[in-house]
């Protein structure tokens, strides 16, 4: 059944070369290798998997398309910023952030891009 699979999120990326040193690099995400259409794949742990998928400039989308849960988004912030990573704020009617984050009840979350212009999310959720 679907609810016992491992899954794999594809994401557009117009340079893979330049999207996997940032997954890679930036991230430190484990390579896992190609496929054979040129998907660079990536561990994202618990058995899941990222691929960059070569796409035409453009095919990234404005929303969040991946959100990876923490146990501590500011460590994990302060971690990522070391490495070059570059957190978004917003100061919308519904979203506000304050040093990055945006608290929704028990919840935290952070969002930044990935060097291709896709919207990725840190996520903490309180025990």
């Amino acid at each position: 059944m679907l609810t016992a699979t491992r899954t794999t999120t594809i994401l557009p990326v117009s340079d893979p070369d330049r999207a996997a040193r940032f997954y890679g690099d930036q991230l430190g995400l484990r390579p896992l290798g190609r496929s054979d259409d040129g998907t660079r794949l990536f561990e994202l742990g618990r058995g899941d998997a990222l691929g960059l998928m070569p796409a035409e400039p453009g095919a990234q989308t404005g929303h969040t398309v991946l959100s990876f849960e923490v146990d501590d988004l500011t460590a994990e912030i302060d971690e990522l910023r070391r490495r070059g990573v570059r957190f978004e704020d917003y100061d919308l009617p519904d979203l506000k952030t304050v040093n990055h984050i945006a608290v929704f009840g028990s919840a935290k979350a952070a969002w930044f891009k990935d060097s291709e212009g896709n919207v990725l999310c840190l996520h903490e959720v309180a025990a």
